[in-house]
């Protein structure tokens, strides 16, 4: 579980990096948070898949985007 743990603290850095730049402005584009939530997305997916390779489960390509 270090891989979640580590890919948890990355996510929760995001965050805590982008909400004081968010909160002081007015308007923020679609596209900007859009960003921001593939990041992430795509760092909550890494430990997910890193958990699922552990376990010896398959990913489900059904799951992944595009």
């Amino acid at each position: 579980m270090p891989q979640t743990d580590t890919a948890i603290t990355e996510a929760l850095t995001v965050i805590d990096r982008s909400l004081p730049q968010l909160a002081s402005r007015e308007l923020v584009s679609s596209a900007e948070m859009s960003d921001l939530l593939l990041d992430l997305r795509l760092l909550l997916m890494s430990a997910d898949g890193d958990v699922a390779a552990e376990a010896g489960v398959g990913v489900d390509e059904g799951s992944l985007p595009g």
